[in-house]
């Protein structure tokens, strides 16, 4: 065996990587990027929906406190209203109604920042419902707050053992 000395490393020719080394390389990290890329692209969108999913949480919590107290206060008829942060909250079949004559009962039980969320009740009668969503989405009227995917609705109980629909829909968020 020969002793590795420093005139046997300068002998040695120093060698770098191919082109065709560096083009490979290039092509592999290319296809890592375009695998990996599409579980960041929507981030906002996944922010957005995450935002509504706790709007509903804060109606749901809302709504069954409301029925928790209006119970204790004996507020069993078909109308009625309670004092909540004090602000009287219309209430439907011992609920909270859908705000359609009143969006005091929405400002009181929920503290939703109006730079953020935007509100507007949507159709009639027995269907009518309140609808919250991104105040960015821009002013929407009844006949297209359906459409705007990305909310949270809260629809009146038919009667006091029937808890009221609340829905979120963030397809469009």
């Amino acid at each position: 065996m020969r002793a590795l000395t420093m005139k046997n490393i300068a002998n040695k020719q120093q060698q770098g990587f191919t082109l065709i080394e560096l083009v490979i390389v290039i092509v592999i990290l290319g296809i890592l990027a375009a695998t990996a890329a599409p579980k960041f692209i929507d981030l906002q969108g996944d922010a957005k929906g995450a935002t509504m999913q706790a709007v509903k949480a804060s109606v749901e919590t809302a709504t069954t406190a409301s029925h928790a107290k209006a119970l204790i206060a004996n507020q069993t008829a078909a109308t009625g209203s309670l004092s909540i942060n004090g602000s009287t909250v219309g209430l439907v079949n011992s609920w909270p109604e859908n705000g359609a004559t009143t969006t005091t009962t929405w400002g009181a039980l929920l503290d939703l920042d109006s730079a953020d969320f935007s509100s507007q009740t949507d159709g009639t009668g027995a269907t009518a419902r309140i609808v919250w969503y991104p105040a960015s989405a821009g002013t929407l009227t009844a006949a297209n707050a359906v459409t705007a995917q990305c909310y949270v609705s809260y629809t009146e109980s038919a009667s006091k053992n029937t808890k009221p629909a609340i829905v979120v829909d963030v397809t469009g968020c």
